[in-house]
């Protein structure tokens, strides 16, 4: 086997560690297999609608070791695995990633050109709603470039909550650079 998987260990490994983070509840955002000296280290980034905390990133740690263990042959030799969280700068580039920047602020790319930084109202498979300078604006998703949730120091003000008909209080508004992160050597 090479330095890392390709082709079919790659597909077995992905299908491995993709139902373990399943059962477990979590999406499988990223997985990379990359070589550091003698070893491959295997980074494995998880995330859910509610987020995912130290805690959960454990759990999710032990249950993906104890399945690659189970089927050593996949990566054939030591590893260390990385489970984390997405980190803020994540581009959403899935519906389930704008629903869960809802309330936040993020920058847009247009594809068509230009720029727009407003907050996340409603998305749904086909578009997001933005609140752009104080009025609505809803975007399809194919006519987003690159997008980026911008971090915050203090909650978004009330009245933008109102107009996005947030119903209530917004989460925190801030989030950590990186979200939380353990290494298991193995």
């Amino acid at each position: 086997m090479s330095d890392v998987p390709s082709g079919q260990d790659a597909a077995e490994l992905e299908t491995i560690v993709a139902g373990v983070v399943d059962d477990l509840g979590y999406d499988l955002e990223s997985l990379d297999v990359q070589r550091a000296g003698g070893r491959r280290v295997v980074r494995v980034v998880v995330d859910r609608d509610s987020g995912v905390g130290l805690d959960e990133i454990a759990e999710a740690s032990r249950a993906v070791s104890s399945a690659l263990d189970e089927r050593e042959s996949v990566l054939a030799g030591p590893y260390t695995l990385e489970v984390t969280s997405p980190g803020v700068d994540r581009p959403l580039t899935r519906p389930r990633h704008w629903r869960r920047a809802r309330h936040r602020l993020v920058r847009t790319r247009l594809a068509e050109g230009g720029e727009l930084t407003g907050r996340v109202g409603e998305a749904d498979d086909e578009g997001v709603t933005l609140l752009v300078d104080g009025s609505l604006r809803r975007l399809a998703f194919h006519e987003v470039e690159r997008a980026v949730v911008e971090v915050e120091f203090r909650q978004p003000p009330v009245d933008e909550l109102k107009l996005l008909d947030l119903g209530g209080a917004a989460d925190d508004g801030a989030a950590p650079e990186q979200g939380p992160s353990e290494e298991r050597p193995k």
